[in-house]
This record gives structure tokens, C-alpha cells and sequence, in this order.
């Protein structure tokens, strides 16, 4: 499984052989450039402009936008509610966390969660291999209470996005605080991953990418 952020909420997972996902694309306004990704899935986890463009994706893509169990090419994808906030939705509105299983390995892309997961959410996704969770707080769920998430969930890989960048124009903090939080302040920035069932680590790993563009 190879994984790629390209800022902000987007990453394009893709198995050797299997579809093509991409996940929150996002419209130039926010000061990343989208490049010309090419998908077969593509999910939305809420309807704001910097999660949502999925015009901006080439070829004919299945597009999901809405809770439920989908079996997509050979991939099973849930889809779990949530909110954008602590209060129900009542601020920023719905979220959806999608759950993406590839062949025993199991990705999940937590959207712009706003607040802690409860017992039921937790358990509906099960055990997580790699988690994509928010990390710059301010419209999101906090640093501390990222990491609050993580020991939840205690997935073995941890990537951190929709944090503050020197290119990214919305107010955000930096995915310092995060990592303070999980006690991994020296982290070298990897271009990508590549990622197998046999590979994971025993314990949790937090992995820092670089955004491609």
C-alpha cells in the first residue's frame, strides 16, 4: 500500500493492482496547489470548499459522500457520522470518518473530527492500522485531544494532517503541539509511505510526511 499526502486532508491511497483512492481534495483557495490526481474513489468527509472539490479529480470516480458500507473494487469502505465539533454538529456541522480496508490492511481517515470518538464510534472501527487524524486543533479536535483519540484506538501508524503549513493560508496551528503531545518531537518528514500488513510496527509510530505537489 503506498500512501502520499498532497496537504491538508488529501492523500491518494493505492494498492498495487487496486483502485485508486483519493481522499478530501481540496480547491486552490487554500493555498495548496491540487495536482492532476486521477481516482476510482474518491471520499468527501463534509462539504466545505478545502475537503470537497471533487472536480478537481480526473477519470470517472465513485464518489462518497455519505455514511454507510460500500465494497468499491475489491475494497470495503465504511463510512461512520460524526461531528465537525464538540456540540452535536451544531457549529460546523456533520463529519464522516471513512474506514478503508485493503485486503486485511486497515486505513482510517478521520475527516475534520471535533471531538473525542464514544465507545460506540470506537468500536465500529474496530482495530486501525494506519490512522490519518487531524492535528492543528483551532476548527478540529485539539492537539491533546488528538492524542487522546490515538490511545483509543491505538492504531500502529499515525499520520497527522490538516495542521498549518508555510503554504497553507487557513488558521491552523503547526503539527508541533501533536507531537509534543506524542512525545515524538524529532521526526524526519518521509516523501511517502509504503505500507504491508507485515510491516507495521509492534507499537504505535507517528509518521510524518511531506506534501507532494
Amino acid at each position: 500500500m503506498e500512501i502520499v499526502w498532497y496537504g491538508h486532508s488529501c492523500f491518494r491511497l493505492r494498492q498495487r493492482g487496486g483502485p485508486a483512492i483519493v481522499t478530501d481534495p481540496y480547491d486552490n483557495s487554500i493555498g495548496y496547489t491540487l495536482p492532476r490526481l486521477r481516482a476510482d474513489i474518491v471520499t468527501v468527509s463534509h462539504d466545505h470548499g478545502d475537503h470537497n472539490y471533487v472536480q478537481g479529480i480526473r477519470g470517472h470516480p465513485k464518489v462518497l459522500t455519505s455514511p454507510g458500507e460500500y465494497e468499491i473494487q475489491g475494497v470495503f469502505i465504511t463510512g461512520i457520522p460524526t461531528f465537525h465539533d464538540r456540540k452535536e454538529g451544531k457549529e460546523r456541522g456533520r463529519n464522516i470518518i471513512f474506514l478503508f480496508d485493503f485486503d486485511g490492511l486497515t486505513i482510517c481517515h478521520l475527516g475534520d473530527l471535533g471531538h473525542v470518538l464514544s465507545q460506540p464510534q470506537a468500536e465500529a472501527l474496530g482495530n486501525v492500522d494506519v490512522l490519518l487524524i487531524p492535528a492543528g486543533g483551532v476548527s478540529t479536535i485539539t492537539a491533546a485531544r488528538a492524542a487522546e483519540v490515538v490511545s483509543v484506538l491505538e492504531p500502529r501508524l499515525v499520520i497527522p494532517m490538516h495542521y498549518k503549513t508555510k503554504v497553507l493560508n487557513l488558521r491552523l496551528n503547526t503539527v508541533r503541539n501533536f507531537l509534543k503531545e506524542m512525545g515524538a518531537d524529532d521526526i524526519t518528514p518521509r516523501e511517502g509511505l509504503k505500507v504491508t500488513k507485515g510491516s507495521l510496527p509492534d507499537e504505535t509510530e507517528i509518521v510524518l510526511l511531506e506534501y507532494r505537489q
